[in-house]
């Protein structure tokens, strides 16, 4: 398989060294925490990522998921991972410690998401949803709920889905036709069909719980009449194990490019009993608790299946022998140069390494300010809502785009042995094609960036964003890297306040290239920091890489977001100028 090892050195001097872990947990006020247990952590994780989930995942896409008699199975050896994940307390890890989680800071929970995603992202999939609809009961459900639901959810024992999408209502959740009829013990019953569920059932654990949105009867029209229902796949008895089935059923299993070993279910709710979460007609606000979380997940996915495909690609073009290298013989004994050696090997290597290690940056970045929002309160806590909220559609996007770039380049540097599956590099492509699609296509990330994260919210978020890049800026103690760093970011800051005026045709057609342009520059920044603190590190190879890989990404990555500039600039009309038949060929 394309995963060796763990990226765990590059964990823990991103950590330790750059994000400064132990001051960043002692001014939080959580000193039961520190580098040394986050380590730790994460080398736990990377052993059971690499010996429990790594092994399950080409035969998992060969195997697939299977319906019948209703019931939902996994490829073999699926359930009894989880198991041992649940048993093993991984679970846990970011569930309220009143309902028996461990409560950890999201900086040592992310190196282990991204490692499991980079292990086996179909494996990964339902573990992920159950934490986002952990979040959202967390935050928005009764005491009541919570309390029969949540010890469960976080242990485990349970788990959880997201029912947003309908046949004929996706990214337009106005056009949900769902209901939700009111009962006299204040209960509703739910009826309708979804689509695109994952996890919908399985074989893992005794109970689904769905959190579903619906309409109740006489509710306002769009958007503003959803609400959010909890709907178990079995009713809890006295005892608040699963009791009586529930009246939903799976209709069918999608037949799918990639993530096969992952059980995506049409689900028929014929009425269902489900309780309300948060307030009537205020399902939407509540549920986005749930796909904020799941899109920096789904994020972590992409960012996964790259560093998978770069160890695959990296090992292969060291043992793959092809000819001289044009800079001289490198394999004096041999008859040939392995293909490292080849400068467009290199280049493709290290345009892996360069965007791979930027949004592992980038996404412990985000964590760090996960923390925060949890542990402050009033500005600060603000603030950092204010970056998560800014920073969320960039990393949905980006590293999923990211990671769909890095894993078609693992398959070119193999060759024609990329081609094969046996390989494992073109699973990677097909497993994560699905991460620019679902939780909001990387089209809708981009018009929410710029439409309601930028314009509509008069750039607040942007300018706390600038000021926490700031401060990396301010740590730089190169002077040239510092005054580079400075002009990126200060580049950014002003063409974002630029769009503050764009209509919202402008806007519509300047969100995608704005988003990835903000995206090169927001990693530069990442980069002339990273490398900087690189240099003040006692282990010199790492220095090293990192001086050159952000040299590689200065001169051979960042151009790109100057031809995004330029794009975002131009305006609508060459987009909206052809129309009609003038698509076809006349």
């Amino acid at each position: 398989m394309p995963l060796h090892h763990a990226p765990t050195a590059d964990f823990q001097f991103l950590l330790k060294e750059w994000l400064g872990l132990d001051a960043h947990y002692e001014k939080l006020g959580i000193s039961d925490f520190d580098s040394d247990l986050a380590n730790e952590i994460i080398s736990q994780g990377a052993k059971f990522a690499l010996d429990v989930v790594a092994p399950l995942n080409r035969e998992g896409d060969e195997e697939g998921c299977k319906l019948e008699n209703g019931q939902v199975t996994t490829p073999k050896g699926f359930a009894d991972a989880y198991q041992e994940y649940v048993a093993n307390g991984w679970n846990a890890m970011l569930g309220s410690a009143e309902y028996d989680g461990q409560d950890l800071p999201y900086t040592m929970a992310v190196p282990v998401h991204e490692m499991l995603n980079a292990a086996n992202l179909s494996w990964r999939l339902t573990t992920m949803l159950t934490e986002s609809a952990t979040l959202a009961v967390t935050k928005h459900a009764s005491k009541a709920l919570k309390d029969t639901y949540l010890a469960k959810l976080i242990s485990g024992e349970w788990t959880g889905t997201m029912n947003l999408t309908e046949p004929h209502a996706g990214t337009d959740l106005s056009l949900l036709s769902t209901k939700a009829q009111p009962q006299d013990d204040g209960s509703f019953k739910v009826t309708g069909n979804k689509i695109f569920i994952t996890g919908g059932d399985h074989d893992w654990s005794s109970n689904v719980i769905h959190l579903v949105l619906a309409r109740l009867p006489d509710a306002p029209k769009g958007v503003k009449g959803i609400s959010l229902f909890l709907v178990p796949k079995f009713l809890p008895d006295a005892s608040n194990e699963p009791g009586e089935a529930n009246s939903l059923s799976v209709g069918s299993i999608e037949h799918k490019m990639g993530i096969k070993a992952s059980p995506t279910c049409v689900m028929n709710f014929d009425g269902a009993t489900g309780w309300l979460v948060g307030e009537e007609n205020q399902g939407l606000a509540c549920m986005f608790t749930m796909m904020n979380d799941a899109r920096f997940q789904v994020g972590l996915q992409g960012l996964g299946a790259a560093e998978a495909s770069y160890q695959g690609a990296l090992t292969y073009a060291r043992d793959r022998v092809q000819s001289r290298a044009p800079q001289g013989i490198q394999n004096p004994e041999g008859k040939a140069d392995p293909i490292v050696f080849q400068p467009d090997v290199a280049r493709m290597l290290l345009t892996q390494k360069s965007l791979i290690e930027g949004c592992r940056a980038l996404s412990l970045f985000y964590a760090k300010f996960m923390d925060i929002e949890k542990h402050t309160e009033g500005e600060e806590k603000q603030n950092a809502e204010n970056v998560l909220q800014y920073l969320t559609p960039i990393c949905k996007a980006f590293m999923t785009d990211m990671g769909l770039e890095t894993t078609n380049i693992g398959v070119q540097v193999y060759g024609g042995h990329g081609f094969i599956r046996e390989w494992g590099m073109e699973q990677l492509v097909r497993d994560v094609r699905i991460a620019m699609l679902y939780e909001g296509t990387n089209g809708i990330q981009a018009l929410d960036l710029i439409g309601r994260k930028l314009t509509r919210d008069g750039g607040k978020m942007m300018e706390s964003t600038y000021a926490a890049f700031s401060e990396l800026v301010n740590d730089i103690e190169d002077g040239e890297s510092k005054a580079l760093a400075q002009g990126l970011l200060d580049d950014w800051r002003a063409s974002s306040a630029d769009c503050l005026g764009m209509d919202p045709t402008t806007a519509a057609s300047a969100a995608c290239d704005f988003l990835n342009y903000s995206a090169y520059s927001l990693i530069g920044v990442l980069w002339y920091s990273m490398a900087d603190k690189a240099q003040r590190s006692d282990n010199a190879v790492l220095a090293a890489s990192k001086v050159k890989t952000r040299d590689f990404y200065m001169q051979r990555i960042l151009p790109r977001r100057d031809a995004h500039k330029v794009a975002y600039k131009a305006g609508p009309d060459s987009t909206l100028a052809i129309s009609g038949d003038e698509f076809d060929y006349l």
